[in-house]
């Protein structure tokens, strides 16, 4: 989870041309289905394809059969009627193993196992590297494939810290808590729960003033008050001054 890279028993790496990095990221958002040749175009060109696009094509993907090859190994990449298709195992690409521990440690939550529950997030969390396929060029396949993987990575953190709470973790999670909140300033879980770590951690005034930040930040960039839930841990903070 980072920068598009193929790992093996040599170590990994990196696809340094964006055209074969695009197409590469694209059969592997779309694994074991046909990629048309026409949705590759587009991803990689938009709406100003080169003259023989389809030749372009062809040339990426004959790259990117011989930078996969592999000794005695069938190459991933095959040719199906007016497209290609990748195939591989759930376990070599980061983003399967990525959902595998988020459904796990979903299942810890609801089975009430909040410890195993929180070393499943922390490890999909640990496989985060920076910004997903942040060395490819972004078409719409792409584009939808992060957004959608955003999405979850912060779903994540917010079970992960919901976890660490549960077990008592409240100072230890407050540094963290203040990172999250800076990055992603209109998600209202993680000021709750940046709330909810301090009010724990006897830091009742910060704790409102978290609120009141909140309150400000979501009123300028949404026009919108602080939801039923960050209202109702502000009463209990106040009726516990």
């Amino acid at each position: 989870m980072g920068p598009l890279r193929v790992v093996d028993e040599k170590g990994g790496s990196p696809l340094r041309a964006q055209k074969l990095a695009a197409v590469l990221a694209v059969l592997l958002i779309r694994s074991d289905q046909v990629v048309m040749a026409e949705q590759l175009t587009r991803e990689i060109w938009g709406e100003l394809p080169p003259r023989r696009d389809t030749a372009s094509i062809y040339v990426c993907i004959s790259r990117l059969r011989k930078f996969l090859s592999r000794p005695g190994q069938q190459n991933p990449i095959i040719t199906r009627p007016g497209g290609y298709m990748l195939r591989r195992a759930s376990s070599e690409c980061d983003f399967d193993v990525f959902q595998q521990l988020v459904a796990d440690g979903r299942k810890c939550v609801r089975y009430g196992e909040p410890a195993q529950a929180a070393l499943c997030f922390e490890q999909a969390l640990a496989l985060w590297r920076g910004p997903a396929f942040g060395n490819v060029q972004t078409g719409p396949i792409v584009a939808g494939f992060l957004k959608r993987l955003d999405e979850m990575r912060i779903e994540c953190a917010e079970m992960s810290a919901e976890a660490h709470l549960e077990l008592g973790r409240h100072r230890e999670l407050v540094g963290r808590l203040r990172s999250l909140v800076a990055e992603f300033p209109l998600r209202e879980t993680f000021y709750r729960q940046l709330m909810l770590a301090l009010y724990r951690s006897d830091q009742k005034s910060e704790a409102l003033g978290i609120y009141e930040s909140a309150r400000r930040v979501l009123d300028r960039e949404l026009g919108l008050e602080p939801g039923r839930k960050l209202r109702e841990l502000r009463h209990t903070v106040l009726a516990s001054t």
